[in-house]
C-alpha cells in the first residue's frame, strides 16, 4: 500500500512553499470547525495529554486536541479558544516544561509558548527556519531543529532566540545524553536521498558547538536512548527509496554503530518510540511493530496490525507505557486516536481529533489509571 510518511510529508512541505509561493491565487481553505470549550476546571491542562494536529500545508488549520484523563473526554481547537486565533500553519510537534507547553509551527516558522493552566499564549518565538522539534537542555535552554538548515538556542527565561548553530543541513530528531546532545541529521534538503550525508551530529550544550559526527545510514529520522544508554536510530531509506531501510545502535560513548537491523519489505518504518523503563522500541511501519532492546532480530509481525487504518503518529505514555497511535485518515477528514495495551495491543480507548493528527504530548507528571 502507498503510504504517506511524516517524513515525506515534510519534504512535499517544503517542494509546495516554493511552488505555492509563487502563485497568485489562495488555496481554497476549509473551516476550522466548532471550537469546544475548555474544561471546567482548567488546571486539568496539567493532568491529561494533547494531540497535535498537523493541519493542511497552507490551509492555516493546524490545532491542539486536549484530553482529560478523569473523564476521558476530548476538547478540540484548544488553543484557538483560549487565544481568538488559529494555531498557524502545520503543528510539528509540542514538548511541556515548568508548566508551559512548547508548539512547535513548522511552516509558520515559529514555537508557541503556552502557560498549562488556560492555555494563552506566553509568547510567539519567531525567527526560525522551518522548524521541526525542540528539546530541552536544563530549565533555561533548549535546541529546536529546522527543516532547511541551522540549529537554534532558546532562552527558556526570555523565550528568545539567543544563538543559531550553523549547519547547512535538515536536523531531526534529539536526544540528550550527559553534556551532549545527538542529533539526527538528514542532509541537503534540497539534494536527492543518495547524495545526502547522513550523520548524527554531537552537539556540546556547554559550549553549543558540533564536536563531532557519526555516519549513519540513509536519513535518519528517529532517536530513543534505551536503559543501557545505547542510542537507537531509525533510518528510513530515503523518501525516495533510495536504499533498505535501518534501525541501527549506537554506543555514544564510543561513538560508533554497534548493530544495524535491516527492514524487510517496501513499507517505510517511521516514528520510532522507546518505553518508560527502556527495554522496548517501537515503531509504524504500516501496522505497530514492539522490539525488545535486546532481541537478535527485527520482529515479523506487528503487535498491532494496521487494521484498515493509515497509522501516522505514534507515542508511547512516559509513566504506564501504554502506547497511543493516530488514524490520518485520508488527510482531509478529522483524524481518530487510539490508546493501546502494551502487554496484548488491546483497544483501550479511541477519541475524535483535528486534521491529520501527527504526534502526541503528556503533560502529567503522576500515576493514573489507563481511561477506559
Amino acid at each position: 500500500m502507498n503510504r504517506i510518511t511524516p517524513l515525506s510529508q515534510a519534504l512535499v512541505l517544503g517542494v509546495l512553499i516554493f511552488v505555492i509561493s509563487s502563485c497568485s491565487k489562495d488555496p481554497i481553505r476549509p473551516s476550522i470547525g466548532p471550537v469546544d470549550p475548555p474544561p471546567g476546571d482548567s488546571s486539568s491542562y496539567t493532568t491529561g495529554f494533547f494531540i497535535v494536529n498537523e493541519g493542511n500545508f497552507n490551509w492555516g488549520n493546524a490545532s491542539v486536541t486536549y484530553v482529560d484523563n478523569e473523564t476521558g473526554t476530548p476538547y478540540q481547537h484548544i488553543f484557538q479558544q483560549a487565544n481568538n486565533r488559529p494555531l498557524g500553519d502545520v503543528a510539528q510537534s509540542m514538548k511541556v516544561m515548568n508548566n508551559r507547553g512548547y508548539i512547535v509551527v513548522n511552516a509558520s516558522n515559529r514555537v508557541e509558548v503556552v502557560d498549562l493552566t488556560d492555555f494563552k499564549i506566553i509568547k510567539s518565538i519567531d525567527g526560525f527556519n522551518s522548524p521541526r522539534y525542540i528539546e530541552f537542555v536544563d530549565s533555561t535552554k533548549a535546541y529546536v531543529t529546522n527543516l532547511y538548515k541551522d540549529i537554534s538556542v532558546v532562552d527558556l527565561r526570555t523565550l528568545t532566540i539567543t544563538k543559531t548553530i550553523k549547519t547547512p543541513e535538515w536536523t531531526e530528531g534529539m536526544v540528550k545524553y550527559n553534556q551532549y546532545m545527538f542529533l539526527t541529521c538528514i542532509g541537503t534538503f534540497s539534494e536527492p536521498s543518495s547524495k545526502r550525508k547522513a550523520k548524527l551530529l554531537i552537539l556540546d550544550t556547554e559550549t553549543d558547538v558540533i564536536v563531532d559526527s557519526i555516519q549513519t545510514a540513509t536519513e535518519p529520522v528517529g532517536i530513543v536512548i534505551d536503559k543501557k544508554l545505547k542510542l537507537w536510530v531509525l533510518c528510513s531509506g530515503g523518501w525516495d527509496g533510495f536504499s533498505a531501510p535501518v534501525l541501527i545502535r549506537v554506543n555514544p560513548d564510543l561513538r560508533q554503530v554497534e548493530k544495524a537491523f535491516s527492514f524487510p519489505g517496501t513499507d517505510i518504518p517511521s516514528r520510532l518510540n522507546i518505553n518508560p523503563t527502556g527495554d522496548t522500541i517501537y515503531y509504524l511501519q504500516n501496522g505497530i511493530f514492539q522490539m525488545p532492546v535486546t532481541a537478535a532480530q527485527l520482529p515479523s509481525q506487528p503487535l498491532i496490525s494496521s487494521g484498515g487504518h493509515l497509522f501516522y503518529g505514534l507515542a508511547i505514555h512516559p509513566i504506564d507505557g501504554t502506547i497511543y497511535a493516530s488514524d490520518a485518515i485520508d488527510y482531509v477528514q478529522d483524524g481518530i486516536a487510539f490508546q493501546f495495551s502494551s502487554s496484548n495491543g488491546i483497544l483501550i480507548h479511541t477519541w475524535e481529533t483535528g486534521r491529520i493528527p501527527g504526534s502526541f504530548c503528556f503533560s502529567e507528571t503522576r500515576n493514573r489509571k489507563s481511561i477506559n
